[in-house]
């Protein structure tokens, strides 16, 4: 086992690119592909590429604001101190790893925007408290949890089909989350990954001559700087130092996600998870100033969202309009019987998901061929729907894009956790499609 992480770090460390050069890559490939596959010309590549360059805009502010506003909240002093409460309970390293791995799952299932950042924020806590620990593996670990995201209470497929009004609803109909989420095959693939994968991340704990540290005095957030004594400050001095003011504001907002759950449940999504992030930020810190230097800090993880996610948009605009996701669907249905076809699903789901890093945007282009095939094969669709959800969440664990919010968090490299990844996506894949291909 060590021989093999030996071997998948050295790889990935000397040959996986700067996640930048990595969706740039990533673009060439699929503009080739397109130009072989789907018979489009250079000048509609070109043309599909550019159109689509914006689509992810306001979901790439969405994703900043996850980073900043988990950033903001975990380096409040109330926040602090509850995950060095969690993190007490670590011992050891292998128990550190565990801990991160089972807090990440459980985070990830319930949300996925806030498991993905909890996850890190908690490593980061970890790496400070326990001696000896591996931080690339603790990140890496981290980040694993967030494989369960698409099977859990914010998975956009399941939640999408069973939504009033859907876009396939006309030949699907309905299908509740009993069917989905709540059924016993993905129950049973969840179950076996929260016990499979905690053991998994202790057992690729290097040697210790091989472990990289860090220095927890690099993981402290800059302390803030003292101000004059009330009596010496100016009239915006003191309001940039009034607890009155971010009580206000707080209250208002906590007021608002009160409202929010008592008119929806528990619905969480994407904008409700930041919301309640910064609202909880602005009390936790006391005042406004104290606050708005936290911002300062957390912003400056936030550079590869703005830059990368819209060449993924325009490598999703390539894939959709030129057809080049409906060919690669196309080619497993091919090789599909009723038996295997959630299997084949999975797979074709995991290859598309490296270019479309979007469970909705995906199951827009794949949904039309998959529930086809599911008819013709006589397939049960809600098992086909979540064999996508589950293809989309499984190859995110090499795929540079939903890791860069941890990797702002926590200071690291895709190259540096990428080895670890690479097992776990190995190990969960065999998991995964056993489950669907007998359960």
């Amino acid at each position: 086992m060590k021989g093999i992480i030996r071997f998948s770090n050295n790889l990935m460390e000397r040959y996986l690119p700067d996640p930048f050069l990595f969706v740039i890559i990533l673009t060439l490939v699929v503009f080739g592909l397109g130009l072989g596959l789907t018979g489009s010309s250079p000048v509609e590549m070109v043309a599909f590429w550019g159109e689509g360059f914006w689509a992810l805009l306001a979901f790439s502010m969405q994703m900043v604001l996850v980073l900043v506003t988990g950033f903001v909240l975990a380096s409040s002093p109330i926040f602090k101190k509850g995950l060095g409460k969690l993190a007490s309970f670590a011992k050891s390293p292998g128990s550190a790893i565990i801990w991160v791995t089972l807090v990440s799952l459980a985070a990830s299932w319930i949300n996925w925007g806030f498991g993905l950042v909890i996850g890190a924020l908690f490593a980061k806590e970890l790496a400070k408290r326990v001696e000896n620990v591996d931080y690339r593996l603790l990140i890496a670990s981290a980040y694993s949890g967030f494989l369960i995201w698409h099977a859990g209470f914010s998975g956009s497929i399941p939640l999408s089909i069973a939504t009033d009004g859907h876009p396939f609803v006309d030949r699907i109909g309905i299908i509740p989350t009993t069917e989905t989420i709540f059924a016993s095959y993905n129950l049973i693939i969840i179950a076996a990954l929260v016990i499979i994968l905690p053991l998994l991340n202790r057992l690729m704990m290097p040697k210790k001559e091989e472990t990289v540290t860090v220095d927890p005095k690099v993981l402290v957030e800059p302390e803030v700087e003292e101000q004059p004594a009330k009596g010496d400050q100016t009239p915006a001095e003191r309001l940039e130092n009034s607890w009155i003011l971010s009580m206000i504001i707080g209250v208002l907002g906590i007021a608002f996600i009160v409202y929010y759950f008592v008119q929806n449940g528990f619905a969480l999504t994407l904008d409700l998870v930041n919301f309640m992030f910064l609202f909880l930020g602005i009390l936790f810190h006391g005042t406004p100033r104290k606050y708005l230097i936290a911002v300062q800090e957390a912003v400056k993880g936030a550079g590869g969202i703005i830059v990368q996610f819209p060449f993924y948009a325009g490598i999703m605009g390539m894939m959709t309009a030129s057809g080049l996701a409906a060919v690669i669907s196309e080619a497993f249905v091919g090789i599909s019987t009723t038996q295997t076809f959630p299997l084949f699903a999975f797979l074709s789901a995991g290859l598309v998901n490296f270019f479309v890093p979007s469970g909705g945007g995906q199951w827009a282009v794949q949904a039309p061929i998959m529930l086809e095939a599911a008819e013709m094969l006589g397939s049960d669709t809600a098992k086909v729907a979540m064999a996508v959800a589950w293809g989309d969440a499984w190859t995110n664990m090499i795929q540079p894009f939903w890791a860069l919010p941890a990797l702002a968090i926590a200071g690291l490299k895709a190259k540096d956790i990428m080895g670890f990844c690479l097992i776990v996506l190995f190990v969960s894949g065999v998991v995964i499609g056993l489950g669907l291909l007998f359960l």
